[in-house]
């Protein structure tokens, strides 16, 4: 194996003279948590990676320390974990000076991979994909709302009444579009430049919201893409005064917020999804990936609804689906079959919100869907017609963070693909956000309650 002194990206760099470097790894919540390098502490770090505190498995998105979990936390101290610079991930930031970035994830010290980390996590379930002879591909999704504000006045606003940068409801709208224009074309441009090509990006139903899909590819690589995106919106949204937020359900009389997730399985040479001679134009392990999404799915359901807000989208006749169902072509189902083309051929996993940690959402249902390709499950759920017609005995999705916390906690199936020690700590890390919302006194609250009882 040759040295990653070697490595292309790291010979483009001594060529361009490069001073400084941004490196960046995933916490918990798909939050990313991030360093500029001296160049040389860069190249020491390729070679044998560099150290980076544990806490960011330790802490919340409001970098409260977890007290609950057993692997990291003050018990320990910590203390640095091990992060390795994954040299494939090399891109620029054009919104910064073009300075050069690169991805990184967490091994121990014996080079074997963290059992937190979220991409690892989704290393393990592709590993295993690969036992079985077949690549997961995939692109992800995301609706969110963007505001004029900048964290000063949302500070002063107190978390009350943001402004959304367009009024109405108005999806698809051209005319929309033209009223942040600059900020518009810059996420298309730049987000190109940045390796995070987009196919499409058009205003949703509701003031000021957006939706894009990125290009599909490699699972490994769509989630990086995901996660890149979120933060990247956020970073050239400062520079036109827009704040974006890819919160789940920001408002309970709008729409919510959703990240879904297409995908299908290779060979490395052709979609193992299509059969055009099957019915539906679907192949026998096609069908068993859907039969596990819908068998097992919601055993993971953390993964894709990862905070208390997130369980406020899955509202009845709203567009976020709330039970198990599948349906060809129909976008009020949780499992949208889309049986075209032998290229286009896949299956689009509508649970998730925007809100989820994208190497962890990939994980889940690529985990969910390949346990149904090592059962041989078949696939006995017909699809639903309508919105939810042929549903009436399907069981409902979990309406509470916690409620679904203890279902994943208790999955064997969970277990099995994500390991006891990333399963335990991230069901303590659901646990504690649930207190935190339980220790919360809310403006609903004060509503209710302040005057009249």
């Amino acid at each position: 194996m040759p040295s990653p002194s070697q490595h292309p990206a790291l010979v483009a760099l001594r060529k361009q003279g490069a001073t400084k470097v941004k490196v960046a790894v995933s916490d918990i919540d798909g939050v990313l948590r991030g360093k500029l390098l001296h160049a040389d502490k860069f190249y020491g770090a390729a070679e044998s990676g560099f150290g980076f505190c544990d806490v960011v498995f330790g802490w919340d998105s409001g970098d409260a320390c977890y007290d609950n979990t057993q692997l990291t936390g003050w018990q320990h101290g910590f203390p640095d974990a091990l992060a390795r610079i994954d040299l494939d991930t090399a891109r620029r930031v054009p919104w910064d000076a073009g300075v050069p970035f690169f991805l990184g994830e967490f091994v121990n010290a014996d080079a074997t991979p963290h059992p937190l980390c979220p991409r690892q996590t989704l290393r393990r379930v592709l590993k295993r994909a690969e036992k079985l002879g077949v690549k997961p591909m995939a692109g992800m999704e995301f609706e969110w709302f963007n505001f004029a504000e900048t964290p000063q006045t949302w500070a002063a606003k107190q978390g009350v009444a943001p402004e959304p940068i367009t009024p109405g409801m108005f999806g698809y709208s051209l005319l929309r579009m033209g009223d942040r224009r600059e900020f518009f074309n810059a996420l298309m441009d730049e987000m190109l430049a940045f390796g995070v090509p987009i196919e499409g990006l058009h205003t949703e139903t509701g003031p000021g919201v957006y939706e894009v899909a990125i290009q599909f590819s490699e699972a490994l690589e769509a989630a990086d893409r995901a996660l890149l995106f979120k933060t990247g919106a956020k970073e050239i949204g400062k520079r036109f005064g827009v704040m974006p937020s890819f919160m789940a359900k920001w408002n309970a009389k709008l729409p919510g917020c959703s990240g879904h997730i297409h995908q299908s399985l290779s060979d490395g040479r052709k979609n193992l999804f299509h059969d055009a001679k099957s019915p539906r134009r679907m192949s026998p392990l096609f069908e068993s990936y859907l039969a596990g999404q819908i068998d097992c799915l919601m055993q993971f359901a953390p993964m894709f609804w990862p905070t208390v807000n997130s369980y406020k989208r899955l509202v009845d006749g709203y567009w976020a689906p709330v039970k198990p169902t599948c349906g060809i072509d129909n976008r009020t189902a949780s499992f949208r079959v889309i049986a075209g083309s032998p290229k286009a051929s896949r299956l689009e996993t509508r649970c998730p919100g925007a809100d989820v940690n994208p190497y962890l959402a990939m994980a889940a249902v690529i985990a969910a869907g390949l346990h149904g390709v090592e059962q041989g499950l078949k696939l006995t759920t017909p699809p639903i017609t309508g919105t939810n017609e042929g549903a009436e005995n399907v069981a409902r999705a979990p309406r509470s963070l916690i409620r679904a916390t203890h279902a994943f906690k208790e999955s064997a199936i969970a277990r099995n693909w994500l390991g006891d020690a990333f399963v335990d700590h991230f069901a303590a890390t659901r646990e504690w956000e649930h207190r935190q919302w339980q220790d919360a006194v809310t403006d609903w609250e004060l509503k209710r309650y302040f005057e009249i009882i």
